[in-house]
């Protein structure tokens, strides 16, 4: 790392730059870097690098920690093979190997304290370093043929009474995962704090340790859980926050009437108080996020709303040092941005806390680590040429990078221009639409121009940097690329948000068309070679405008798109979201539009442009019949028609190779159609 800094700190002092095309195998060499954690005094910071070797499909991750105050450099932090650092407490460390717990200080010298981790993970030692909590899969409801009848260790059978019998690219096999409790002593038994209740926590498919929290004073947790079973869980979002008391054994809800997602409980530093992230409404899963404070070490149990009034919805946040305040993330204007909340002495007075945007500019404050020692706020930053590095922002907004994983890499790339230009809508609206500039843009030239419809449909559209749907990679291929903030999107308040709710197919789609005809009328912006491409439910706007376009574009290519609305709610697993943006189930009386109007199958008369089709083989949020129902209607009805299936892939494309080739099918299939 020391000599990729010196390296880095040459190219950028006035050395001439060689210039390099950016390509998909240069995107997958890069180093992704992201942080580990804060020491307690917060005096230095833990992370990590990985570089993924595309080629053989393996990774190698570097450890480091960087002194955050005082001197010293970066160094990298060895620790014995095999052992995986799962907490540091100040000069204390814990680490599992081989189902035991170990406590060292360095990293490499370990004393075995606990050996009952076998099959465990998300490993969380008490604040008194007494007790330790994991997470273990438990089987509850035998669902497998092998487990129902012993007797046929062969069948293959799977029987099921209710809904939520698969979930994002999983069956379910009747295990859940639940934390166990127990004492840090060899032999000491484990308690199962959820019994033998059939729910998940962490909760599936993308929860972690962060989902439990050891309370400040050791005498119990709190854990993130939807404590609903089959086909309620299958409809509902209400997750709650629960109390474990370690001495008395019994569990409460402290988070009752609180009808959405609860999660991501957070402990404040002086332990009085804890925070998380809580949505109103149950089977909204995109509803405005609210930060929540609630008094836990006096009994009172008063809570607070801190963001109720402010028109935005919270990504993610941390406290600062002294308790007082709360830092978060959340979208704004076209970008994630950095913000601070104050939290009321006393929660009893209800009034207006004072909130505050501290940072500004054409970048995303991806991810929050914690405050340092010296009042820093150390977050992650991305922007649409740069991945993900991580940087210590002052209370006042000032910004100073801590790492600089790729700048020698970057330093041979022309970077893209970005413009976040603003366009008037149908109903007279001003929305932001990212434009994105080949390198070296010449406004005298034409360019073939890409709209990019973006996922969710209430996920933001900002200065992202990904590894598949990467703009500067596009842009380096000699493309412009339109990225409107259309109806959904967060970042525009509130009801811009949650416009895009019942009207899939309806003013989001004249917003695209908006966006797509304003920077068209640009000089350099070739009208004969436009196309439109986008994932989920932007798969969804591709094969909807492509029965709606009016031979605007002259390609198409959607990704795991929704194309029959119909079976869409048929097949697909978290039924809370059809019910909520599609109105209710097809058999509704009077019809929902989600079946009528904005049904992309219903279009397919109209359909007259080259389409490439990309679907995930163990995708069950849009299952596998949407992208073969939609090869199958334009194959047979001749249409220049290209399917590109990944067998192992979900609604993402996690291998590498399948990365690959998605990117060098992508590339193709626009260099032949456009």
């Amino acid at each position: 790392m020391k000599k990729q800094l010196l390296a880095a700190a040459l190219l950028l002092s006035g050395a001439a730059m060689a210039q390099e095309n950016f390509s998909p195998e240069k995107l997958w060499s890069l180093g992704r870097c992201s942080a580990e954690e804060l020491n307690t005094a917060g005096t230095k910071l833990y992370f990590s690098v990985k570089y993924t070797d595309w080629q053989t499909e393996k990774s190698r991750v570097t450890h480091y920690q960087m002194p955050l105050t005082g001197t010293g450099s970066i160094a990298e932090t060895r620790v014995k093979t095999g052992y995986t650092v799962v907490q540091r407490d100040g000069d204390v460390w814990y680490a599992t190997y081989d189902g035991s717990l170990f406590r060292g200080g360095n990293g490499e010298s370990w004393t075995p304290i606990y050996d009952g981790l076998k099959d465990a993970g998300e490993v969380r030692v008490s604040p008194d370093g007494k007790s330790v909590a994991f997470v273990k899969e438990v089987l509850v409801k035998p669902v497998d043929g092998t487990d129902l009848y012993p007797d046929l260790p062969k069948t293959t059978a799977k029987v099921y009474r209710t809904l939520n019998d698969r979930h994002w690219d999983t069956w379910e096999d009747g295990k859940y995962k639940h934390i166990f409790v127990a004492d840090i002593k060899f032999g000491a038994p484990a308690t199962d704090i959820m019994k033998d209740e059939p729910y998940d926590s962490p909760q599936m498919p993308f929860g972690g340790s962060e989902d439990f929290r050891w309370t400040p004073d050791s005498k119990g947790l709190v854990y993130v859980c939807k404590k609903k079973y089959g086909t309620d869980y299958a409809t509902s979002t209400n997750t709650d926050i629960f109390h474990y008391d370690l001495k008395s054994k019994e569990t409460t809800n402290w988070t009752s009437g609180r009808m959405g997602y609860d999660v991501s409980p957070i402990f404040s530093p002086d332990g009085r108080r804890m925070a998380w992230l809580s949505m109103r409404r149950d089977g909204y899963e995109a509803d405005k996020n609210d930060l929540i404070v609630m008094d836990t070490k006096n009994g009172t149990m008063l809570k607070a709303n801190l963001t109720s009034a402010w028109d935005g919805t919270v990504d993610g946040f941390i406290w600062s040092r002294d308790s007082k305040s709360i830092y978060f993330n959340a979208a704004w204007r076209g970008t994630m941005q950095l913000f601070q909340v104050e939290v009321p002495n006393n929660l009893m007075v209800r009034m207006i806390p004072h909130l505050r945007k501290v940072t500004s500019g054409k970048f995303d404050i991806a991810g929050l680590v914690g405050q340092a020692a010296n009042d820093e706020i150390i977050v992650s930053r991305t922007d649409m040429n740069t991945a993900a590095e991580l940087w210590a922002v002052s209370p006042s907004g000032a910004m100073r990078p801590l790492t600089h994983t790729n700048d020698a890499a970057y330093s041979k790339i022309v970077p893209s221009e970005t413009e976040l230009r603003m366009v008037k809508t149908t109903d007279n609206k001003e929305m932001g639409v990212w434009v994105v500039y080949p390198p070296n843009f010449d406004k005298n030239k034409k360019y073939p121009t890409l709209l990019y419809c973006q996922g969710g449909p209430q996920s933001a559209l900002t200065q992202f940097y990904s590894f598949r749907w990467n703009f500067a990679l596009m842009a380096a291929q000699g493309y412009i690329i339109v990225a409107p903030n259309r109806r959904g999107m967060p970042g525009w308040g509130v009801e811009w948000n949650e416009a895009i709710s019942g009207d899939w197919g309806g003013q989001a789609m004249k917003d695209y068309l908006s966006a797509i005809d304003a920077v068209a009328e640009e000089p350099y912006v070739d009208k004969n070679r436009l196309g439109c491409i986008g994932a989920s439910y932007g798969g969804y706007s591709v094969f909807m405008l492509a029965g709606i376009h009016n031979n605007r574009f002259k390609t198409f290519i959607a990704h795991d798109g929704v194309f029959d609305t119909k079976s869409m709610y048929g097949t697909t697993e978290e039924i809370w979201f059809t019910n909520w943006d599609g109105g209710g189930p097809y058999w509704k009386v009077p019809t929902p539009k989600a079946y009528t109007d904005f049904n992309p199958s219903n279009y397919v008369a109209k359909w007259n442009t080259p389409i490439m089709i990309v679907q995930g083989g163990i995708d069950y949020r849009v299952p596998i019949e949407q992208g073969l129902e939609a090869f199958q209607a334009a194959q047979l009805r001749g249409i220049k028609s290209k399917l590109l299936y990944l067998p192992n892939e979900n609604h993402w494309v996690l291998h590498p190779q399948n990365a690959l080739a998605w990117q060098r099918e992508f590339f193709g299939w626009l260099k032949e159609t456009l």
